[in-house]
């Protein structure tokens, strides 16, 4: 492609016009999309199956490591699901429209708000092929026009996943432009997309810290992001001690590289020496390295030492650090120094304790007597997520639909003028 930027142009003023389009579309409308998305995938499943074929071998032949072209490869299997998803997006309630805190003020007018769509939505990925449909069903039932750029190594199968989902909106009567693939592995196209404030509204980052800590400093564009999951298990002095072995094997064991593992265990004093000897027991039998303070590695010998650097590492790996800590208050300092402010947890039967770090732990999702694994859209009932965003600003958490909305003010009235 000989001209990226006068590429990229033309990109941005087809999702700006589709998104006008997209937002005066009806719900009915939307699932029927879905639907006959969901329907080109799975009757083009060798299609895509074969098109990811050549993007595998190309990922082996360059050496991608094997949890990559695990992520990387499709099967009938990852199909159907991608095809499910789509099913699942449309049986999820449509917020666009939805009038909410609808009050008279003195003067006779009536306020109030509506959901609407955020516009054009950038998503930039990597490995993931699902993230392509994922990302386009999301898109599409929130009312926004999406420019979806995946990683160099899926390029094919991510051209073909496209196809399909222009195949729905085309047999809809919705403008194909409603969902964009960047059909170019060139780099600056993610410079330019992150830069067209003119067409695009948000960019929705998805993968590795390094991808996107680059789009967080070069973006001119508001970003939903988050960088780490540097998550948090504390067992307190009033913990069920049989369930809080239960959640810290879980938040920790269950998969080891997603964002919302534990990757540090924190111990109140006055209970370690009957918990973290069994709880390490499990961990070492299941072949994670531990790293601990000095006080948890005199309680397990097998125990290497952590560092500083430890508890502010996300391992995405079955290694964990181990730390003694006197109390809550203790225990509270240490997760909102090191914290990526992504998913904290805290086992305890003490209603006070655990209403403080509800309050006081300043994480994007704080949990009580729960494994942080459960920190995922779905899981929290939004359905299928876009990404997860540690920020403050607008979403927060598992973003699902209504973090691909905003609201604007309506007013209603009967002729008032102001005095």
């Amino acid at each position: 492609m000989d001209n990226i930027k006068v590429y990229m142009e033309r990109v941005g003023q087809q999702a700006r016009a589709a998104s006008q389009i997209m937002a005066q579309a009806g719900t009915a409308v939307k699932n029927r999309a879905l639907e006959n998305i969901a329907g080109a995938l799975l009757s083009g499943s060798k299609a895509l199956i074969a098109a990811n074929a050549s993007d595998v071998a190309a990922a082996l032949a360059s050496g991608l490591d094997a949890a990559s072209i695990d992520r990387l490869t499709l099967t009938e299997a990852t199909v159907r699901s991608m095809a499910e998803g789509m099913l699942q997006i449309v049986a999820l309630p449509d917020l666009i429209g939805e009038i909410s805190d609808l009050k008279y003020r003195p003067s006779g007018i009536q306020v109030g708000k509506m959901r609407v769509p955020l516009g054009v939505v950038g998503i930039i990925y990597e490995s993931r092929p699902n993230v392509t449909a994922d990302a386009a069903g999301l898109c599409i039932k929130s009312g926004n026009a999406a420019i979806l750029r995946g990683g160099s190594e899926a390029i094919h199968s991510n051209q073909a996943i496209a196809t399909c989902v222009h195949q729905g909106l085309r047999e809809t009567g919705l403008p194909e432009s409603a969902v964009q693939v960047i059909s170019t592995t060139n780099r600056e196209a993610v410079g330019e997309l992150i830069t067209m404030e003119k067409y695009v509204d948000v960019i929705v980052p998805r993968g590795g810290k390094s991808l996107i800590s680059r789009i967080s400093k070069e973006a001119r564009i508001p970003v939903i992001k988050h960088l780490d999951g540097i998550c948090h298990v504390y067992i307190d002095d009033e913990a069920n001690l049989e369930q809080a072995i239960l959640i810290a094997d879980n938040a920790k064991t269950q998969r080891y590289g997603v964002c919302n593992a534990m990757e540090t265990l924190l111990v109140a004093r006055s209970v370690a020496a009957d918990v973290l000897p069994q709880l390490c027991k499990i961990y070492l039998d299941k072949g994670v390295e531990l790293r601990g303070d000095e006080t948890a590695r005199k309680l397990v010998k097998q125990m290497g030492v952590a560092t500083e650097e430890d508890w502010r590492t996300e391992y995405l790996a079955p290694i964990l650090s181990v730390r003694v800590v006197a109390g809550l208050d203790e225990a509270i300092t240490h997760i909102n120094t090191y914290s990526s402010k992504h998913t904290d947890s805290i086992v305890t039967q003490s209603y006070p304790s655990a209403m403080r770090f509800l309050r006081e732990v300043d994480s994007s999702s704080v949990m009580v007597n729960a494994s942080t694994r459960f920190a995922d859209g779905f899981e929290y009932g939004l359905g299928a997520e876009i990404g997860i965003s540690t920020d403050k600003i607008h979403a927060r958490g598992p973003v699902g639909l209504e973090g691909l909305t905003s609201q604007k003010f309506i007013v209603l009235g009967n002729g008032q003028i102001r005095n």
